[in-house]
């Protein structure tokens, strides 16, 4: 496969990434089975605690699980670290590390685990990336200097630069647990363009997500969970239902057309 895969063949002539088949975590996550393809953006939804950020610490490969996912061609309990590097990046939701490091060097640490990096090409890549999340007057900053909001765009960073293409051909698999968290409007809008950039390359896009419009407008296939149950799972409209939504968030809802773009308000 190329490094660039243009979205109309992607979607033509589906290439699969990761095949999952009823993994669990009782009772945080019951059995659900998931397929990934090339160039997707896939959002997995739900009220607190149920079970998206379980799903995503699976699919990563650090965590245990029941069940079986096939990661490209192989299990995904058949790679080491170093190989599971170079096909997918996890961003998980934690605090700054307890070390002290520039945020070029801690940038610098998300590409460690993969050979023979083309400098050129990771300049121009680093240079794109830091531009799209504005940070490129914080890389001589020392990352416990960070606010919140310019500390998860130094991490968006890194596990973007970890999956580009052009430097890491072989990558395939984008994992974003809560990207937008303690983003402005303009650093969530630059986020999501900047994630359809990379799976237009041919990256499978997983995120949880809270902003259930952007979810609407942005997302190729939806994941809605409730209490650890994966209640579906499919393209857009045939998850994000009113009556299902309703359901789950236990709440009301108006599904309206915004200057030609769908749109859920939300009422009691």
């Amino acid at each position: 496969m190329t490094a660039t895969i243009d979205k109309y063949i992607v979607s033509k002539s589906p290439v699969l990434v990761l095949k999952a088949k009823n993994i669990a975590f009782v009772p945080r996550l019951l059995p659900m089975s998931l397929t990934l393809y090339a160039g997707q953006i896939t959002h997995v939804i739900g009220p607190n605690g149920s079970g998206k950020s379980t799903v995503l610490s699976i699919l990563s490969g650090l965590f245990d699980y029941n069940g079986s996912i096939r990661l490209l061609n192989d299990d995904l309990a058949d790679y080491d670290l170093p190989s599971l590097a170079h096909v997918r990046s996890y961003l998980s939701q934690q605090d700054k590390p307890n070390f002290s490091i520039p945020v070029f060097q801690y940038l610098s640490l998300a590409v460690s685990a993969l050979q023979d990096v083309d400098t050129e090409q990771l300049q121009i890549a680093l240079d794109d990336i830091c531009r799209s999340l504005d940070i490129k007057d914080k890389l001589s900053r020392n990352i416990q200097q960070l606010s919140g909001g310019e500390w998860q765009r130094v991490r968006l960073a890194a596990a973007c630069l970890q999956v580009w293409p052009t430097i890491n051909p072989r990558a395939r698999l984008l994992l974003l647990d809560e990207p937008a968290a303690a983003l402005d409007i303009g650093q969530e809008a630059a986020m999501y363009q900047l994630v359809r950039k990379i799976s237009q390359q041919g990256v499978a896009v997983v995120m949880v997500n809270h902003d259930l419009n952007r979810t609407l407008r942005e997302a190729d296939n939806v994941v809605l969970l409730d209490h650890g149950q994966c209640i579906a799972c499919g393209d857009v409209e045939q998850v994000m239902t009113v009556e299902s939504l309703q359901a789950v968030f236990k709440t009301g809802i108006h599904r309206i057309d915004h200057q030609g773009l769908p749109c859920l308000v939300f009422v009691d």
